[in-house]
């Protein structure tokens, strides 16, 4: 595969790092032979900096590694498409995405996924900072028990909603679960990211008994 790939004058072709589960583009990089063939051999993502001059492992200091689910170029084999598991931020500033500032037209497309993810960053913060007063702190603060209490009082009330056919109500109970389902995620070391790239595999067939 690597010997079909038309890298240019300077050895590089640019890899678009996509989020193999939302299919949002994270950020636009560079690859030469050497930094494709350890992403191919590593499973994660390995780029060549131009202004370093050298090859740089994503989240080799940060953490924020990408592990790689595919691979694709386009039809000239010039450019590739580089889906990915992100393990946190694709962004040097800590976004989810270097693609973050609009300046023509408006995109809600990812609207609903984005807030998702502010939320999910609101919680991590509320919980490594604890800011007085906050109730996501006190939620941390009470422990599992109290959070798992939560999440089974919401989901009931969703079935209440649900069953009462009131949908102001039900849209209402069921962001009180999405909130308090987020918290328990947290507290359980788990990411969003996790939990929608099995339904991802799922719904590719991959993951159903």
């Amino acid at each position: 595969m690597i010997d079909e790939v038309k890298f240019d004058e300077k050895g590089l072709v640019p890899a678009i790092v996509q989020d193999a589960t939302t299919y949002e583009v994270l950020t636009l990089a560079y690859m030469n032979k050497d930094s494709l063939q350890k992403t191919m051999e590593t499973g994660e993502t390995w780029f060549y900096s131009r202004s370093r001059q050298e090859l740089w492992h994503k989240g080799a200091t940060s953490g924020n590694t990408q592990k790689v689910t595919s691979m694709q170029f386009d039809c000239d084999k010039d450019a590739i498409v580089v889906k990915v598991e992100p393990a946190g931020p694709a962004c040097h500033r800590g976004t989810k995405s270097c693609f973050d500032e609009p300046f023509y037209g408006e995109d809600n497309a990812s609207l609903p996924y984005s807030i998702l993810q502010q939320l999910e960053q609101v919680i991590a913060d509320r919980e490594q900072n604890r800011p007085e007063g906050a109730y996501t702190t006190y939620l941390f603060e009470k422990g599992v028990d109290k959070i798992l209490k939560k999440v089974g009082e919401e989901a009931a009330e969703v079935i209440i909603a649900a069953k009462n056919r009131d949908k102001e109500e039900l849209q209402w109970e069921a962001a009180d679960l999405l909130y308090h389902l987020l918290v328990l995620l947290r507290e359980q070391e788990l990411a969003l990211d996790d939990v929608l790239s099995v339904l991802a595999r799922r719904h590719e067939g991959k993951g159903k008994e």
